[in-house]
């Protein structure tokens, strides 16, 4: 009984046969990553967490360090065919380092070029500004950046969530369950030919 039971629970797993890549760094909103991951494992699909640095990766948790997680893959070795969707986790020193290395702008970049849906959340789209994949989107993220984004040539707007033809927004930790829901519809929807580098 228990193993028709997982069978009819294996086969109801949405993203079963899917994977993604979380991109982080120390500093990454602890929420913004870990509750993301774990209901992409609850839907079946593989996570990587990638990083410029090996080892672990440390959170932010309200006014301190928070949880760590152990890094999957550097992003020198990290492979845009061998993934389904990316996610960005926030956080204000996460996307800050992140977008002062090269290879980690070209991974996400590699993700618009393939057409793949990416998932930016607080002050990821900060990412998107430096990888230049965020003009003449639709987008929203945490407002502090609003500023940021607009200059960048987006369609800021203040809702939970946003989506673009496969590039999935939001603004803050409260509105995880709504980024998460559309960031597991857009994996499942796959491919988008909207999702495209600007310069």
């Amino acid at each position: 009984m228990n193993q028709v039971k997982l069978l009819k629970t294996k086969n109801n797993m949405k993203l079963k046969d899917k994977k993604v890549a979380i991109l982080a760094t120390d500093g990454f909103e602890k929420s913004e990553l870990f509750e993301p991951l774990n209901a992409l494992k609850n839907e079946g699909a593989q996570v990587d967490i990638i990083s410029v640095k090996e080892g672990e990766i440390k959170s932010w948790d309200g006014d301190n360090w928070g949880e760590t997680i152990s890094v999957d893959k550097l992003v020198d070795d990290a492979n845009v065919y061998d993934y389904n969707s990316l996610l960005l986790p926030g956080g204000v020193a996460n996307p800050d380092l992140l977008r002062t290395h090269d290879k980690a702008i070209d991974f996400i970049r590699a993700f618009f070029k393939a057409s793949k849906p990416v998932a930016a959340i607080c002050h990821a789209p900060w990412l998107l500004i430096s990888a230049k994949v965020i003009e003449n989107r639709k987008v929203t993220s945490y407002h502090s950046i609003k500023d940021d984004v607009v200059n960048a040539g987006a369609n800021w707007v203040n809702e939970e969530v946003v989506v673009d033809e496969g590039l999935v927004t939001s603004r803050n930790p409260k509105d995880l369950p709504a980024f998460i829901a559309k960031v597991i519809e857009e994996i499942r929807e796959g491919k988008h030919e909207g999702q495209v580098v600007n310069a």
